[in-house]
């Protein structure tokens, strides 16, 4: 399931840093105010500082996420940058260069995944990243760094939706909306390995993949309304949001008396809480958090091979700009990556 990418670019540049030494400054990605995708270009930038408990980590690849591209609009967490340029993005896999102290459980050369505090830290699309001890976990061995870069922020996302707010078990329905996504191809994956039964709206295209997945109907969105389909589910995981098709407002037709539904785009349905109250169902939003323990029991998921992640498109760090295109596009399988140096 795990698949080779559609599209690469050129070659990556090595990582010529001897072992040991920690250059002053790095290639990273960056946008001087935000705008279209084009604002993101290539800038050498200080090496950042980890200070108290943080890690100084090399980092071999970075995930890229819809909150990255909102973000660099002026949208998402854009708010809380407080100065420019600023670097972007939120997860990445890497290497432990220095760590807060000599017995460390962290030691320098161990290979990590995890998610930073951008915009209160510096992003990942650079050569290094500091990051919270605590927001990190072992890179699960059966992936490469490109693999694992796809995985934190998605599958952190997908985790506490599917097992910490709706709680998933055996016999429980489950409907998942843009299943085929980044986080939606972890959830319908955590979903059907906790027993529930797995409902998902997608594209004909991807129908046969979900059901490798772990989801037991698909309903082809270009073709049929789910709610002509789909009833009385116990929980509804919106991806989508209420910006066109009014598929949040609908989806609270699909609940049973009682139900939960969880809603994700920040800001798409304001209105989300008094409408299910309304509707006679429960409601609620939902923000990740960068889970190290939680992350370290999805790295064993992966490692088993009970979970895989799917990296649709791979591009170089040089390309943020076109894999943040590839992102707003809207129709990618699993996830986008930016490769950052060999490893």
């Amino acid at each position: 399931m795990r698949a080779r990418p559609l599209r690469t670019a050129s070659a990556p540049r090595p990582d010529t840093t001897p072992v040991g030494e920690t250059p002053e400054t790095m290639r990273a990605a960056v946008f001087d105010t935000p705008g279209e995708s084009s604002v993101l270009h290539i800038a050498t930038v200080p090496v950042p500082s980890p200070v108290i408990s943080e890690l100084l980590v090399r980092v071999h690849a970075a995930g890229v996420n819809p909150i990255d591209a909102k973000t660099r609009a002026g949208r998402g967490v854009a708010p809380a940058i407080d100065s420019f340029p600023s670097t972007i993005g939120f997860d990445f896999s890497g290497t432990v260069v220095s760590s807060p102290y000599e017995s460390h459980p962290f030691p320098p050369g161990t290979e990590v995944f995890g998610m930073t505090h951008f915009p209160r830290s510096g992003g990942t699309y650079a050569e290094y990243v500091v990051v919270p001890t605590l927001s990190v976990a072992r890179k699960p061995a059966a992936l490469s760094h490109v693999e694992a870069a796809g995985v934190p922020l998605a599958a952190l996302t997908a985790w506490g939706l599917v097992v910490e707010t709706a709680r998933a078990h055996e016999g429980q329905r489950i409907l998942i909306h843009a299943g085929s996504g980044g986080v939606g191809h972890f959830a319908v994956q955590f979903a059907a390995y906790f027993g529930a039964h797995v409902t998902v709206t997608g594209s004909d295209h991807n129908a046969s993949w979900l059901r490798e997945l772990g989801a037991s109907v698909v309903v082809d969105y270009k073709t049929t309304r789910f709610e002509d389909v789909v009833a009385d589910v116990d929980v509804v995981i919106d991806l989508v949001g209420n910006v066109s098709d009014s598929t949040s407002s609908r989806s609270l037709t699909v609940l049973r008396p009682g139900g939960l539904y969880i809603i994700v785009p920040t800001g798409s349905w304001p209105e989300y809480a008094h409408a299910a109250d309304e509707a006679g169902v429960r409601a609620t939003s939902f923000k990740v958090s960068p889970d190290g323990a939680a992350l370290s029991t999805i790295a064993r998921l992966l490692d088993s091979g009970s979970v895989q992640v799917y990296i649709d498109q791979i591009f170089e760090l040089e390309d943020a700009a076109a894999a943040h295109r590839a992102v707003e596009d809207g129709h990618t399988r699993g996830k986008i990556v930016l490769r950052v140096a060999e490893g």
